[in-house]
């Protein structure tokens, strides 16, 4: 059967998978959907046995159904490769009474790059598929992970380039000087003076910009993106999930069948639909915790039903979460109206005119499996610290949110079922936060020397992608309001 894709925005027009990963977008400015979501059409227990190759080729086949065996078997070999620092790609690991789903060993040390290392594949791939000839532009707004994941992935790819825009101050100086050292020609990146709200929302009045575009192509260029509001990205991450719960059983940890909860530090609500979509494939999670830092916009949705991003955003340790318009939202919303695009694209008006919407009590009932959580600074800095003096783990930030989270959900709710915390980022990643958490005398140190602490204090080897960073030379110093992205791109591109 070959599965469609929609616009969450329109009914009219359905398109295939490769078409729906080469656009990003959908030409309503409404993100594409799968007709429905399809079930794994193998079982856990043959599943237990299988590397996270294997495991990923079952699960995409069945959302990326134009592509041949070949084609995808060629694209999940070229990405799951050496690129990663083991062999399982996605290790397990047992941290007290929880098990933390480490998603940070890929070429960027972060959860990022097991799509990202994948996506340009696809993306190559659709675009021979259909014919295309023109140049991809791949544009990217980034809180931190995406846009190196990202620069890496499409680095120096024939037929494609790269642009990236971050908010200037909104990210560590470790990611951003991993941005700013990537070589390829074909990558750009700029700091925009503002957050990454403003990045976001610029980067999509791009791709809704039909004279940019008539532009574009006379100059021989097309956009797609590499932010999660893609399919392509989204669909991949769905695999790790289905691979954890398949090696929980295989380690004994579960019975076949049994649920479990998963934790997910979350910010453009990209992993944890991931994960809602591995549940409506037939992965037994019973409920999604939906963990949020002190910009707890989605927490308060989860609460209430009112989506209002009208507040005051707030800079954090765990940047890549500080998010007030969680773009993959939209997604559900569109599911649990029902597939009414209508009914979504009127509430996607209301968030972008006045900034807030209220889903009705009928689509709050269909949310019932999300529950929402966040953390404070200080519970964050908690967290490092007690698991660390508890079981001599360390963890990053973001991890951090979904750690105290869940905790928290567990000691309120008497819930005891298992728990999975999906580990987003290498503590390396955030070394200044993570070492002043578990001792405040690190305050005054440089942020490359508390590198070589965290090495001490954790045992865990220094990433490669780390020690690249301390002697690359910057490559990229361009920066630019918010307001002049478009002016920025064309002169990037020439047109």
């Amino acid at each position: 059967m070959n599965l469609l894709y929609k616009s969450t925005r329109s009914a009219d027009r359905k398109v295939t998978a490769s078409e729906a990963i080469l656009k990003g977008l959908a030409e309503d400015g409404g993100l594409f959907v799968p007709e429905s979501v399809p079930k794994l059409d193998v079982s856990m227990e043959d599943l237990k046995n299988r590397s996270y190759q294997e495991t990923a080729y079952a699960v995409m086949k069945q959302f990326l159904t134009d592509f041949t065996e070949e084609e995808l078997k060629h694209c999940i070999s070229s990405a799951y490769d050496d690129k990663f620092d083991t062999e399982v790609i996605a290790p397990l690991v047992k941290v007290g009474d929880t098990y933390h789903l480490e998603l940070f060993h890929g070429a960027t040390i972060a959860f990022k790059d097991m799509a990202l290392s994948i996506l340009p594949h696809l993306l190559t791939t659709a675009a021979k598929k259909n014919n295309v000839t023109k140049e991809i532009v791949i544009l990217a707004a980034t809180s931190g992970d995406t846009g190196k994941a990202a620069l890496a992935g499409f680095a120096d790819v024939p037929g494609t380039k790269i642009i990236v825009f971050y908010p200037k101050g909104g990210v560590s100086r470790v990611q951003e000087l991993q941005m700013i050292t990537q070589k390829g020609d074909n990558t750009a990146v700029v700091a925009i003076h503002g957050n990454f709200d403003n990045a976001q929302s610029g980067v999509k009045a791009l791709f809704e910009d039909k004279e940019l575009e008539k532009r574009l192509d006379g100059a021989g260029y097309q956009f797609s993106s590499a932010n999660s509001i893609n399919i392509g990205r989204l669909v991949p991450q769905v695999a790790y999930y289905v691979y954890a719960y398949a090696k929980l059983l295989e380690n004994g940890e579960i019975e076949d069948g049994e649920e479990i909860n998963v934790a997910v530090p979350t910010g453009n609500f990209g992993n944890i639909l991931a994960a809602y979509y591995a549940k409506q494939m037939g992965v037994p999670i019973a409920k999604l915790i939906c963990a949020s830092n002190e910009n707890k916009v989605l927490f308060d949705f989860f609460r209430t039903g009112v989506y209002d991003r009208n507040r005051d955003f707030i800079l954090t340790s765990s940047p890549s979460m500080d998010i007030l318009i969680s773009s993959n939202l939209e997604r559900l919303i569109y599911t649990v109206a029902g597939q009414d695009s209508g009914k979504n694209a009127e509430l996607m008006r209301q968030l972008k005119e006045k900034g807030t919407y209220e889903i009705t009590p009928d689509m709050k009932e269909k949310l019932a499996d999300f529950v929402g959580g966040f953390a404070t600074e200080e519970e964050t800095r908690e967290a490092i610290h007690d698991t660390y003096e508890r079981t001599g783990y360390v963890m990053d930030t973001h991890t951090a949110v979904a750690s105290y989270v869940c905790a928290d959900y567990r000691k309120r709710s008497g819930d005891s079922r298992k728990c999975l915390v999906v580990s987003t980022a290498s503590p390396y990643k955030f070394a200044r936060s993570v070492m002043t958490a578990i001792d405040p005398g690190y305050e005054g140190m440089d942020e490359l020397a508390l590198i070589d602490e965290l090495h001490k204090v954790s045992g865990m080897a220094v990433p490669a992608a780390i020690e690249e960073i301390r002697k690359a030379d910057i490559r990229h110093t361009r920066e630019c309001d918010a307001d002049r992205m478009e002016e920025t791109v064309r002169e990037i591109l020439g047109v």
